[in-house]
């Protein structure tokens, strides 16, 4: 975890989140200070961001919101007071409106960003300084603390190059909690392809089959928030299992970026997951991220303990076999 200490300062109305990276400084600036890398983690788990605006002089500002895995935003606004390449800059944070406005009954903060170097690579210490240990008081009510520090979490990945962070290792299974588990698996193809995969029948029954030895018997594809999804797989010869399928309502849509949806096992009332699935093309490969919402630890560990992720790595390698290598022939 890039995180090393999350502090408060109720005396100085203060707090400061210090972070080490194995990457030079310069390319910490400009993860900072490129509105498409800050998208892919400024913004906990769940809560990926989006950003509008980026007039990044003094005086100038950032616009943004976050978007929740059932569509609701918050918003934000950072308005650049100084800029120093590479070492830092200086912004008022606001929670905002959908017009960038700051929102009446909710904090404005100085948030300032300090970026070094250090044997091992940088180091960004930010400081965010409240009107009021009242207002220091919210923000940490809000979670802002957890939320920070899931969030730089995510920074790794952004800074080094996609295939050197993740080709090669498979399906990597993290857990964020006891009810949050991130799934990420590279696939060299193109986001638009790897979208069309999820989304289209044809492409769905070549690849999404788990284990070899089994095969999809029942596919409903759902496209738009409220659509119904319906999956269901069989065993073929000599296969043992059970046959079983799930099945859900989808949440949320930005094609190509990113789809919620629930899911339970057919046939009964649960327990349901929400499922946000998010594409990331970087070089004409794949990040597939898969933000699994559990309705309890209980639930998390029975759940993979059943052998999910192997399963998932099989079609994954399917994927690339027979949906995208194809393409590249």
């Amino acid at each position: 975890m890039p995180v090393t200490d999350i502090s408060t300062d109720a005396e100085n109305r203060t707090m400061t989140v210090t972070a080490d990276f194995a990457a030079p400084v310069e390319r910490l600036w400009h993860a900072f200070t490129d509105p498409v890398q800050l998208e892919r983690f400024w913004g906990p788990p769940g809560w990926p961001a989006t950003f509008t605006e980026f007039d990044f002089t003094v005086g100038g500002k950032a616009l943004y919101y976050m978007t929740s895995p059932q569509g609701e935003r918050s918003g934000g606004s950072w308005e650049f007071l100084n800029i120093l390449e590479p070492h830092g800059f200086d912004v008022i944070d606001s929670f905002a409106d959908a017009d960038g406005n700051p929102l009446e009954g909710m904090p404005a903060m100085r948030m300032t960003f300090g970026f070094e170097s250090t044997d091992a690579g940088s180091r960004m210490i930010n400081t965010s300084h409240f009107d009021s240990a009242e207002a220091l008081e919210q923000v940490v009510a809000m979670g802002a603390v957890e939320g920070t520090r899931m969030a730089m979490a995510q920074l790794d990945a952004v800074l080094q190059d996609l295939r050197e962070y993740a080709q090669g290792k498979g399906t990597q299974v993290e857990l964020l909690d006891d009810t949050h588990v991130r799934i990420t698996r590279l696939v060299n193809g193109p986001r638009e392809l790897v979208w069309r995969a999820y989304n289209e029948e044809a492409l769905m029954r070549q690849w999404m089959l788990g284990p070899d030895g089994w095969e999809m018997t029942e596919c409903v594809v759902a496209t738009a928030p409220g659509e119904k999804h319906r999956t269901s797989w069989a065993p073929v010869g000599d296969t043992e299992g059970e046959a079983f399928g799930f099945e859900g309502e989808v949440v949320l849509v930005d094609a190509p970026r990113r789809a919620v949806s629930t899911e339970r096992m057919q046939g009964t009332e649960g327990p349901e997951t929400l499922n946000d699935l998010n594409l990331y093309e970087e070089d004409g490969a794949t990040l597939v991220t898969v933000l699994i919402e559990y309705p309890d630890k209980e639930t998390r560990d029975m759940i993979l303990a059943t052998g999910m992720a192997d399963g998932m790595e099989e079609s994954f390698a399917r994927l690339e076999r027979e949906v995208l290598e194809p393409t590249r022939s």
